[in-house]
């Protein structure tokens, strides 16, 4: 459990917490630039499992949630939902999930509707996997007083409801419930996501891309109007349901730009880049999609502030992120990241680039958009909420071919 003690008074706990925290270890640091002590000690495994629910189960990133869920030492029983197969065996319609050596007694294999409350009754923890818009209407107050509930759409994301409005849809009639989500990005908000109910579980290229350029916003190395934003996914990223743009032959061999300049990612960036700025940070973000399964690419260009070298870029993001278990910081002189490097994996690698000719930076990070850019990171969430090892169940090597 990570114990954070503010040495400057302030009244918004948002504003005091969602710097670059320092992950769980053994010792104690201090973050001198925001006034932040953070004490943090390795807990070991609770006494009490946890039943969990997964709402979603047979989507893309509902099998990932499974998969890892049932690999996890302090969970107890899976139950999993999904409206289009209830009453059907999960093991039936995704054969990979059968007999399963030492965990499959773990899976409650029968799907059930998706019933939020229900679920809510019955489980400690609930993972919505479910599609942007339904988790907004359906999460209640009497839900969140039963449960924890993790949500991975973009329901819960964005603070202002207008801007829910502009760049989801909806009526945002769930206001109350909305206002009490946290944004689960884990890293950053560590210790509101340990006390709060909702999770609002990252975008996966908001996810690679707030990552990335963190440090340079928190330290005031970037202009924060000069970032433009280069993101390339994985085809997975679009779901498992069937459309033109992801069938073989219209993905395959060909790389496309799309959603430009309205992708749903971009104010989830600005939002979270913008708590270490007084004034609106405004991005240009680009998402393509090229013919792979998974994985995510970024690439970040920014107008330095003043001369920095490589060094000096080196020593801001190793204070960030130096005891961070799930970054890899790769220093001048290294391979770049690449999407093989992460595959499978909880991990997010970050290398660099200082232009000195132009004066600005170029950084590059890469993820697996199931895992970190969801549903790794949900259960990075669950493991902060119930106070236990941050890295419980997520120690997968990257599975580079």
């Amino acid at each position: 459990m990570v114990t954070v003690t503010n040495s400057k008074s302030k009244s918004n706990d948002t504003a005091a917490n969602t710097g670059c925290d320092i992950a769980p270890g053994t010792s104690t640091a201090v973050n001198t630039a925001v006034g932040v002590q953070v004490e943090s000690v390795l807990k070991a495994q609770p006494q009490t499992k946890v039943k969990v629910s997964v709402a979603g189960a047979t989507g893309y990133v509902g099998q990932e949630l499974i998969r890892l869920l049932l690999q996890h030492p302090a969970v107890e029983t899976v139950a999993v939902a999904s409206n289009s197969h209830g009453g059907e065996s999960y093991e039936d319609l995704l054969p990979g999930f059968a007999n399963l050596h030492g965990v499959s007694e773990k899976l409650v294999s029968t799907c059930v509707d998706t019933n939020i409350d229900a679920l809510a009754e019955n489980s400690d923890v609930v993972f919505l996997a479910l599609p942007h818009g339904v988790a907004g209407d359906a999460v209640k107050a009497s839900a969140l007083a039963k449960t924890k509930i993790i949500d991975m759409s973009g329901d819960f994301r964005l603070e202002s409801g207008e801007a829910r409005g502009t760049w989801y849809g909806g009526t945002n009639e769930n206001a109350s419930v909305a206002s009490q989500a946290v944004y689960g990005l884990c890293e950053l908000n560590r210790t509101l996501i340990g006390k709060a109910s909702l999770i609002a579980n990252p975008g996966c290229f908001a996810t690679a891309a707030i990552l990335a350029l963190t440090p340079l916003m928190k330290y005031g190395v970037i202009a924060a109007n000069s970032i433009i934003i280069d993101g390339k996914s994985g085809v997975s990223g679009a779901g498992r349901a069937a459309t033109q743009k992801t069938h073989f032959n219209e993905c395959n061999e060909s790389i496309k730009a799309y959603q430009l300049p309205i992708h749903r990612h971009t104010p989830e960036i600005e939002q979270e880049l913008g708590r270490f700025t007084g004034d609106e940070v405004i991005t240009t973000f680009a998402a393509h999609l090229v013919p792979m399964n998974r994985g995510i690419l970024i690439t970040a260009y920014a107008n330095l502030t003043k001369k920095f070298n490589n060094e000096e870029i080196l020593s801001i993001y190793n204070e960030c992120y130096g005891q961070e278990p799930f970054i890899r910081i790769k220093p001048t002189g290294m391979p770049l990241p690449e999407t093989r490097w992460v595959k499978g994996s909880n991990y997010c690698d970050i290398g660099f680039a200082v232009d000195e000719r132009s004066n600005r930076i170029v950084v590059v990070s890469a993820i697996d958009n199931l895992i970190k850019g969801a549903a790794g990171q949900a259960v990075q969430n669950m493991n902060i909420i119930l106070g236990i090892d941050e890295t419980s169940g997520l120690n997968q090597i990257p599975t580079f071919l």
